[in-house]
């Protein structure tokens, strides 16, 4: 594993998880209370021991590059790294990454240049623990496959929305239809029973395979895809047009995988977490997240009901009712507050004398209730303010607040005043 060469998609200006991404790039998201979401494919990657690791990103990369710069050390008997490949001008292009395909083209030469055995192509956006290992070793390699395509399971509902194919009882893709809604289309791609016993697929009947956006390459393979083409997306034009002349190949994986490029998506992704036994194993010590070390005091709880919650290293909690809830890092619940069914974020640092008593100190207010929201770092939620979106909008724009899918997103840095009522 020592050969290949990982390259995580940091996505383009991840316009649908606005206002999260306005100052930062989608993989600098906080999630899970104190982890960031490019924490996901690195951590993968380097449980497979795979230590080579490019991300490619253009927007906002300010605090991603500093994020990975603090946190992904290697010592100087390990030939590894993580760095950051962001679009940039060269003399042959000057042009943005167009999409998934154009992003690892632009940069194909940094990638073979290392020799590899394998390129690992990974999702920025997305939340899931999967043995990358087996995905190389026992499928990619096993199968003398040009072209491995991790896929899982879904229902015929979710299936217009993704990358769906056919296989056959070899487990080798015959056909790929990027987001397919024609009902005589999703009926041909079923996944009928002969092929689920033959590959012990844990599916039900009905459903289809959808394509995880994790792809394995030879590439020297990689290199005829891309060179010289003008596509621009790994799912609409590379992938179905690789299937005639090369052998590509499936990987069902029936772990728990989740795309949050969404509000609604990340949100409840997050709040998944705090059930007593989460599909997302994050305390398996077989397979930790790992994360810029911070050094930070443990939560200090004071008088307060928590009822399936995730309190992350530093926070503060007096006299309050949590409940369904993530509260990150430096978080400050202040006393007589409610919230439920809602992701906080925390703080970048701890609570100044002059801040706290200002009009509206950092973290949440006395005597707030706020339910199914998203408040981003640094934001002060004044006294008194009540978040609940009781009309139940789906989708606005206020000041210093939005609504996205019927959820309510303080943006970082926001300030709302005393007595706010959204």
């Amino acid at each position: 594993m020592r050969n290949v060469v990982t390259a995580i998609l940091g996505g383009g200006q991840g316009a649908r998880l606005a206002p999260l991404t306005r100052h930062r790039a989608k993989p600098a998201v906080p999630v899970a209370g104190k982890f960031r979401l490019i924490d996901i494919p690195i951590s993968n990657s380097l449980q497979a021991g795979i230590f080579r690791i490019f991300v490619l990103t253009q927007f906002n990369s300010v605090s991603l590059h500093r994020h990975i710069a603090q946190s992904y050390r290697f010592d100087v008997f390990r030939e590894g790294f993580v760095n950051i490949l962001a679009a940039e001008q060269g003399i042959e292009n000057r042009d943005w990454y167009q999409g998934t395909a154009d992003a690892v083209r632009q940069n194909l030469n940094r990638l073979l240049s290392l020799n590899p055995s394998e390129i690992l192509i990974l999702s920025g956006d997305q939340l899931y623990l999967m043995n990358l290992r087996e995905f190389i070793e026992k499928s990619h390699r096993e199968n003398d496959a040009d072209i491995t395509i991790a896929v899982k399971p879904v229902s015929r509902n979710e299936a217009p929305g993704l990358g769906i194919m056919r296989i056959d009882r070899d487990g080798r893709i015959v056909r790929f239809v990027e987001k397919p809604d024609d009902p005589d289309i999703l009926d041909s791609l079923t996944l009928d029973q002969t092929t689920i016993d033959k590959l012990r697929i844990k599916a039900e009947p009905g459903m289809l395979l959808a394509s995880m956006g994790i792809y394995a390459f030879r590439p020297e393979v990689l290199d005829k895809l891309l060179s010289g083409t003008s596509a621009t997306d790994f799912g609409k034009e590379v992938i179905p047009g690789s299937i005639d002349n090369f052998r590509v190949f499936s990987y069902v994986e029936t772990g728990y995988w989740r795309d949050i490029g969404t509000i609604p998506a990340f949100h409840q992704a997050n709040l998944e977490l705090t059930v007593p036994v989460p599909a997302l194993n994050l305390y398996n010590p077989d397979f930790p997240i790992f994360t810029h070390p911070r050094f930070l005091p443990g939560s200090k709880i004071d008088r307060c009901e928590i009822t399936r919650a995730i309190l992350s290293d530093g926070t503060i909690i007096s006299g309050s009712h949590i409940s369904n809830s993530i509260i990150g890092i430096r978080g400050i619940v202040r006393s007589g507050s409610e919230i439920d069914q809602t992701v906080v974020m925390g703080a970048t640092h701890f609570v100044t004398p002059s801040e706290e008593g200002s009009r509206v100190p950092l973290g949440i207010g006395p005597n707030c209730e706020i339910r199914r929201a998203i408040i981003d770092l640094d934001a002060r939620i004044g006294h008194d303010s009540v978040l609940i979106n009781q009309d139940g909008v789906e989708e606005a724009d206020g000041e210093n607040y939005c609504i996205r899918g019927g959820i309510i997103v303080v943006p970082k840095g926001a300030v709302l005043e005393p007595g706010t009522v959204i």
